[in-house]
C-alpha cells in the first residue's frame, strides 16, 4: 500500500494531523507525520527526508501551508515519492520564498495576530489562533492546536526555494476557499503555475482541524491512484 507522509506548517507540529491519521488508519493506511524543527528551511527539508527514509514506497508526500514549501524541496531526488499533495500550501518556484508568495495578494489576517518572542521566534496569539487558522473547526480543537503550536524562527519564510519537485512529480492541490492565511486567489495562481490537479473546499486554512475525515478520504483517494 502507498505510504502517506504528512508535513505540518508553521505554528503547528505533527499533532495537527492526529484526527486525519486516525481516519487514514481506519482506511487501512499507516501514515507517518514528520516533525519539523522550524529553525531553518534546510533543517526542515532534512527532517522530511529523514522521515522518508523510514518508509517503503511508493509515497504520497503531503504538505500543509509552509509544509508545502518543505515538500517542494524535500522530494527532490526521492524516487519513491510518486505524488505530492498540497493542502492550502505554499508551492514556491526556484529562487522564490514563502514570504514572496504570502505577499502576493491581500486578505491574510495573520499579521494582526503575529507575535514575536524576545529570542527571535514567532507565534500566533493563542485566543485568535482558531479564527485565523480554522474558523470552521471547533473551538476545543483549535484551542488545543494553539496550546501546542511550535515557535518558528523569524526569517524562516525568507529562504529561497531550490528546484521545485512539482515540476517532475505529479501534484495535487486542495484549495481552501475561506483561507485567512493564504488567500484562495494565491492558491489558484499556484495551481495554474504548477499544473496541479485541483480540488476546492469551502473551508479555512486548516482542514485537518475542521474536516479530518474528509481530508483522510481525499488523501486515500490520491494514494489509491499510485
Amino acid at each position: 500500500m502507498t505510504a502517506i507522509v504528512l508535513v505540518h506548517g508553521l505554528w503547528a507540529d505533527g499533532s495537527a494531523w492526529s484526527e486525519t491519521i486516525t481516519e487514514l488508519r481506519a482506511l487501512g493506511h499507516e501514515p507517518v507525520a514528520a516533525q519539523l524543527p522550524l529553525e531553518s528551511m534546510d533543517g526542515d527539508v532534512a527532517a522530511v527526508r529523514r522521515t522518508l527514509s523510514t518508509v517503503d514506497g511508493p509515497v504520497l508526500l503531503v504538505g500543509w501551508s509552509y509544509g508545502g514549501a518543505v515538500i517542494t524541496n524535500a522530494a527532490i531526488g526521492q524516487d519513491h515519492v510518486k505524488a505530492l499533495a498540497y493542502i492550502a500550501a505554499f508551492a514556491p518556484d526556484e529562487g522564490e520564498t514563502v514570504r514572496d508568495i504570502a505577499h502576493r495578494h491581500p486578505g491574510s489576517t495573520l499579521p494582526e495576530h503575529f507575535k514575536v518572542t524576545d529570542d527571535g521566534h514567532s507565534y500566533i496569539d493563542r485566543p485568535a489562533y482558531g479564527k485565523v487558522v480554522a474558523a470552521d473547526a471547533t473551538a476545543e480543537r483549535t484551542a488545543l492546536a494553539a496550546a501546542v503550536q511550535k515557535f518558528p524562527r523569524l526569517g524562516i519564510d525568507s529562504a529561497p526555494s531550490g528546484i521545485p519537485a512539482w515540476r517532475e512529480v505529479p501534484s495535487h492541490y486542495l484549495i481552501a476557499t475561506q483561507d485567512l492565511v493564504l488567500p484562495a486567489v494565491t492558491q489558484r495562481e499556484l495551481v495554474d503555475r504548477m499544473g496541479a490537479q485541483a480540488t476546492e473546499w469551502n473551508t479555512g486554512h486548516g482542514p485537518m482541524y475542521a474536516r479530518p475525515k474528509d481530508l483522510a478520504t481525499y488523501l486515500h483517494t490520491l494514494a489509491k491512484g499510485l
